[in-house]
């Protein structure tokens, strides 16, 4: 097994990503600011900012083998889908990238979009596994999660000119440029994802730190929900990216409610329990 980067102690397993999260919160939040060559530098360092919050909780509460892993799993899975997707239309339907805004490619596919593929889904697959004891539901909440995900991002770049889709007039209701098929294709790609991740859990020892990928999920969830709402003028992905990620969303409230409820009623007992006994 791994030994976490942060040794026996763990409360400073949280400290330096919980501090990236941080960075990546006011990256985010400037990205509306900004226009032209200065918002595609904001998109590159939201991506690696958010690759590296994911991957630097994961080797600091599970190890850095259970991080790297993760990373080649979900990266490189990621960057297969999106090879065969510029080349074929298979299976997120017919796209390509703009040319040289965010950085070198591969295959016809920047590099950064792998890494984004990977910090997105860490925090969703961290809470869909808080949410879901069974692997197969796990996988599934995994997959609906990142579809949630995408009706946030796939709006947000393709308004910003980052991709085009050859077929824009077949997708739902406010979002016709980006066809149906995309978010099928999603669909499949993290639960390929989740499953592989799925062996890949078995290899490290389980971690209950889960505070810095909740956050980043609730930060996902509900600031772009305010921000594409407020600030990006996309009301529809705002009411579909925050319906669709409030699957898990709204369960992971009422979990962390009750959990900070039964804290505190777990102290109350505590307290007033000895002094009852007492008088």
């Amino acid at each position: 097994m791994d030994t976490p980067l942060a040794g026996r102690d763990p409360r400073r397993r949280d400290l330096l990503p919980a501090g990236l999260l941080v960075v990546l919160v006011g990256t985010q939040i400037a990205y509306p600011l900004t226009s032209g060559t200065a918002r595609d530098a904001v998109t590159v360092a939201v991506v690696l900012l958010s690759a590296g919050t994911a991957l630097l909780h994961a080797a600091m509460t599970r190890g850095v083998r259970y991080a790297a892993g993760f990373v080649v799993i979900v990266s490189g899975i990621g960057l297969a889908a999106e090879a065969v997707g510029t080349a074929t239309g298979i299976p997120f339907g017919a796209y390509e990238y703009a040319d040289g805004r965010i950085g070198p490619e591969l295959f016809d596919v920047p590099l950064v979009v792998p890494l984004a593929w990977t910090g997105g889904l860490y925090p969703i697959w961290v809470v869909a596994g808080m949410l879901c004891p069974v692997a197969a539901a796990r996988i599934a909440a995994t997959a609906v999660g990142a579809v949630g995900w995408d009706l946030f991002l796939d709006p947000q770049l393709v308004a910003d000119g980052q991709w085009r889709w050859a077929v824009t007039d077949s997708g739902l209701p406010g979002l016709a440029e980006i066809p149906g098929t995309n978010y099928l294709g999603w669909l499949g790609v993290a639960a390929v994802m989740a499953g592989a991740l799925t062996v890949w859990e078995r290899s490290a020892t389980r971690s209950e730190r889960t505070g810095v990928p909740v956050l980043m999920f609730l930060w996902t969830w509900l600031g772009s929900a305010l921000a594409h709402a407020v600030f990006l003028g996309l009301p529809y992905s705002a009411a579909y990216g925050g319906v669709a990620l409030g699957i898990l969303g709204v369960p992971l409230l009422v979990r962390l409610v009750r959990d900070a409820t039964g804290r505190a009623s777990g102290q109350d007992r505590r307290t007033v329990g000895p002094v009852a006994w007492r008088g």
